[in-house]
């Protein structure tokens, strides 16, 4: 057929009509690349967990850090959360202030805030921890819609003496009574002071301390979490 047509049209011709039969048909579309599985499904809520040492699991593999246990609890409850770990060693709570800003550009479901461990041991002044913690607060709250907000509260050490031990716990207390936040009124209950659940330096949780940690922050953070949607 193609002979035939060639022999009966002017060469110029056949080029001419191959032409406008491409346009006629128009152009092939442009092959799109098929949408991966991952872009197809919502990527899981956030909790986020900001922190001192204590969060980030010093001296441990991060896998043994408390907010890596909460992970396997949620997945065992058959929740559907992504847990990451923001703590960071020696940060006092104004260092915290100062990070929460690019911290909460990403939505953030739930924050799990951990702060004023290195204000006690640094004889900080209390009133600025409250400060801290309510500015922290206050930014998270302005994502829409706000997370929810679990305060983990400190003590400082006794060594500074009855006053500065009773300012320093009440301000984990004013500040969630203020807020309306549940709160873990000391992290280390039940860990601090007990050797065996200590490294060396007698002030950061082993892998069982920290599994210990996890378990006390697990019974405030359950209640914020929804249950996985079912199809």
């Amino acid at each position: 057929m193609a002979a035939c047509i060639s022999r009966m049209i002017p060469r110029s011709g056949l080029a001419a009509l191959v032409a406008s039969a491409l346009l006629a048909c128009g152009a092939p579309e442009t092959p799109r690349p098929p949408e991966t599985a991952a872009a197809e499904v919502e990527a899981p809520p956030l909790i986020l967990v900001v922190g001192t040492s204590l969060t980030a699991g010093l001296g441990l593999d991060p896998s043994d850090a408390y907010p890596a246990v909460l992970q396997q609890m949620i997945d065992s409850a058959g929740l559907r959360y992504r847990v990451v770990n923001r703590g960071v060693s020696g940060e006092t709570s104004a260092g915290a202030v100062q990070r929460v800003g690019w911290l909460m550009q990403q939505p953030v479901a739930v924050l799990i805030l951990e702060t004023g461990a290195n204000d006690g041991l640094r004889g900080l002044n209390p009133d600025s921890l409250a400060s801290n913690i309510r500015t922290i607060v206050e930014r998270a709250r302005q994502q829409r819609p706000p997370p929810a907000i679990l305060l983990l509260g400190m003590e400082a050490p006794p060594n500074l003496g009855s006053e500065y031990t009773a300012r320093f716990r009440a301000v984990y207390v004013e500040v969630a009574r203020t807020y309306g936040l549940p709160l873990v009124p000391f992290l280390l209950a039940g860990v601090g002071g007990v050797d065996s659940l200590n490294q060396a330096d007698g002030i950061h949780p082993t892998a069982a301390g920290q599994r210990q940690v996890a378990a006390l922050v697990w019974q405030k953070l359950r209640p914020l979490l929804a249950p996985r949607a079912t199809p």
